[in-house]
């Protein structure tokens, strides 16, 4: 008998997140095989068809280590240029985000780094940021733009992500936030900025591919529903799937209007109202956490945990990595505070930042440990999956595999 599959792997504490009826749907003494980078066996040893040397090509053991399906970071700011740690003074000296982003410091201040920045200058500091959550277990991330403001900027932003994902390995999700703030040159005129974005900038990223979503800050400190609602329609009529920034600093409906146009995901929520959340699971969008920016902000009103469990709102987990609000540069860590500031499950965290987390990002060849799914995996210095969300800090990731190969972590 010739080996067919690329590669097996023995003496796995497999969490393949499926339904199979155990907690994290685990399985015990299993064994994960891939070909072609793609899943083709994960189930207890004992049921593989014949010897493990005549089946795969390449054969290891986890020793008895937990192994988990790489991690999805679903939400994130990645790509910029400097940061913003005299913000995080100012706010430990009593200023609010709000108060920070009137005086012209908070997004604008992030946009005017980037803007001087040239393609490869950005790479290089977004490429250090993106070898840290790939060495903590993230196999796909979101990338945002929005730190542009401008066609030239987003673009370059776009094409920098997009580069990211071709140096690492990693799998990349793009997203135009061209909606994230009003910038400098449009002072006054957020209405003609809109205009911008809806008729010039998005058209154009759209038609050059570079983005697989669009997303909006809906917000008192940023644009309006009606607003929002704009650039959805461009979107749609662009056939770009959508995502919102949500309810996250007050209620304006946010949820709803995501809901409203069958948004990926909705982001953030902490204020998000029960009509809202209801709309999200009619029309099967997910509820993605953040965390980061909950701690970062010191803020005391939780997001709505048991109306979404009620209504059966999938959640995920997202880092939202960003210079201002969040920066945090481990999944993990925000799987921890989900659990410890949102009362979240660990097996909620995992899912969140798994299953839901391709759902959330419109994948859905990845999130689990199944025949037929992307081979990314991570094999842990672990024994159970709670660990993933126990430890605060640390390096667990023995191993990163994506699509079948090791990453260089």
């Amino acid at each position: 008998m010739n080996a067919s599959w690329d590669g097996l792997l023995l003496d796995c504490r497999l969490a393949t997140m499926t339904g199979n009826g155990a907690p994290f749907g685990l399985v015990d003494d299993a064994a994960l095989a891939w070909k072609d980078g793609r899943v083709v066996f994960a189930a207890p040893m004992s049921a593989l068809p014949g010897k493990p040397d005549a089946l795969a090509r390449e054969v290891g053991s986890a020793s008895g280590a937990l192994v988990t399906p790489g991690l999805i970071d679903c939400h994130t700011h990645l790509v910029f240029a400097g940061d913003r740690a005299a913000e995080f003074d100012l706010r430990l000296n009593g200023a609010s985000y709000a108060d920070i982003a009137q005086a012209g410091g908070g997004i604008v201040s992030t946009v005017t780094r980037t803007r001087a920045a040239d393609e490869d200058e950005l790479l290089a500091q977004s490429l250090t940021r993106a070898r840290t959550l790939l060495s903590d277990g993230v196999t796909t991330l979101e990338i945002k733009s929005g730190y542009g403001l401008a066609l030239d900027d987003e673009a370059k932003m776009l094409r920098v992500a997009r580069r990211i994902g071709d140096e690492l390995g990693l799998g990349v999700r793009t997203t135009f936030l061209g909606a994230h703030a009003l910038p400098p040159e449009f002072a006054g005129r957020q209405s003609d900025y809109v205009d911008e974005v809806c008729i010039r900038m998005l058209p154009k990223i759209a038609h050059a591919g570079l983005a697989d979503a669009v997303d909006a800050f809906c917000e008192t400190i940023a644009f309006t529903p009606s607003e929002t609602r704009r650039v959805f329609e461009t979107a749609r009529a662009l056939g770009l799937p959508v995502k919102l920034h949500a309810d996250q600093l007050s209620d304006t409906g946010g949820a709803a209007l995501a809901a409203e146009f069958g948004a990926l995901s909705a982001d953030h929520l902490e204020y998000a109202n029960e009509a809202g959340i209801a709309a999200l699971a009619a029309a099967g969008s997910v509820a993605v956490m953040l965390p980061g920016a909950f701690y970062t902000l010191r803020e005391s009103t939780l997001p709505p945990i048991e109306v979404f469990r009620r209504h059966g709102v999938a959640l995920a987990v997202a880092s939202d990595l960003n210079p201002g609000t969040s920066p945090l540069l481990s999944l993990r860590h925000a799987m921890n505070m989900a659990c410890t500031l949102f009362r979240m499950t660990p097996e909620e965290a995992l899912r969140g930042a798994t299953v839901h987390a391709a759902r959330a990002l419109g994948l859905a060849d990845r999130g689990t440990l199944a025949p037929g799914q992307r081979a990314d995996f991570v094999v842990w210095d672990a024994g159970h999956p709670a660990e993933l969300c126990y430890w605060i800090g640390g390096a667990l990731a023995r191993s990163v595999v994506i699509g079948g190969r090791a990453a260089a972590t």
